[in-house]
């Protein structure tokens, strides 16, 4: 019986180059259950599937929208009932923010190959626990969307320029995530407004269950319930917060001035954030999080999200869903 179970999405821009390269592993390795999808549609009868196998690793090979289907369907889905199989992510998405998080970076087929050695050798000291973002409009029929992170007000307005005039160019992704940070410290710094650079950020309006609210023009608007972030920074809490107390979300706004987005960024890098309070930063932790505006834009794994008028995005953590941390 495979011991790994692989789903891959040939139609994500990694996979072009890479997808031939998986497709001959797993021909040399009977211990993987390769499963690929057309469209991401098709990713819930691939869960159907994969559960008859019983894997113990569930790895999967996509863009961040098959990253985030497929979380979605493996929580809400019930294919492995009450005890799903720890997923593993391959580095093969434009940010790779959740492999990061899990210790996966470089080759994917390296990461692919570590899995391998787990699941032969043993899973118990590798397996990590994480709560999902479940995404909804509040009402209690619909079904949420799940994530791991979600950014908001200048933060998505960034990242839907970067994809729309930035990755059109067929740049590096590494030069082409400077190109537009570049950009976005250009127009924040020298209030330069033009159609080649990311607009102003609209006003947001942020509530967190008991904890109060915020409003206005915010340059980053983070929520997550990741551990790392670029730069392997860590993801801080609110500084003196208690994590069990004050909620799984984590929540970080940024003031849309030129000061506060340089502190951010630079407490990010040496490892201070959250450890103490900074002007213009804002570090909370909640269990309900609503986000809402002039129909706000938010981006959960890649994916866009629109609040609609008088129904704020509702944003609130899942219980723990197991993955697989690669790093020692």
């Amino acid at each position: 019986m495979p011991r790994v179970a692989l789903l891959s999405n040939p139609r994500s821009t990694g996979n072009r180059s890479l997808l031939p390269r998986v497709r001959s592993f797993c021909a040399q390795n009977s211990d993987i259950f390769h499963y690929e999808v057309e469209d991401i549609s098709q990713i819930g009868e691939a869960m159907r599937t994969i559960a008859r196998v019983q894997p113990k690793v569930l790895v999967i090979n996509g863009g961040d929208g098959t990253v985030q289907t497929a979380l979605t369907e493996i929580y809400h889905g019930g294919h492995f009932g009450d005890s799903p199989p720890p997923v593993a992510v391959l580095p093969n998405g434009k940010t790779n923010l959740i492999a990061l998080d899990l210790g996966a970076v470089g080759d994917p087929l390296r990461a692919l190959e570590r899995v391998m050695e787990l699941a032969r050798d043993g899973l118990d000291d590798h397996i990590v626990v994480r709560e999902l973002i479940s995404l909804s409009n509040g009402d209690a029929g619909t079904r949420p969307v799940l994530g791991m992170f979600l950014g908001g007000a200048g933060l998505a307005d960034s990242i839907l320029f970067c994809r729309n005039k930035v990755y059109p160019l067929g740049l590096p992704n590494g030069f082409s995530h400077v190109l537009t940070a570049l950009a976005v410290m250009l127009s924040l710094i020298f209030g330069i407004r033009a159609a080649f650079l990311p607009p102003r950020p609209s006003p947001v309006k942020v509530s967190l269950l008991r904890q109060g609210q915020l409003q206005g023009r915010f340059s980053l608007l983070i929520v997550t319930t990741l551990e790392r972030l670029l730069l392997g920074s860590s993801t801080g809490s609110s500084a003196g917060g208690n994590k069990a107390r004050d909620g799984m979300l984590k929540l970080m706004l940024v003031d849309h001035r030129p000061f506060s987005l340089i502190r951010a960024i630079a407490a990010g890098v040496f490892g201070s954030l959250g450890k103490r309070r900074m002007s213009g930063v804002h570090l909370e932790r909640g269990d309900e999080i609503r986000i809402e505006g002039q129909r706000p834009s938010v981006i959960l794994d890649g994916e866009i999200f629109r609040a609609s008028e008088g129904r704020p995005i509702v944003l609130t953590p899942t219980a723990p869903v197991p993955f697989l941390r690669l790093a020692a």
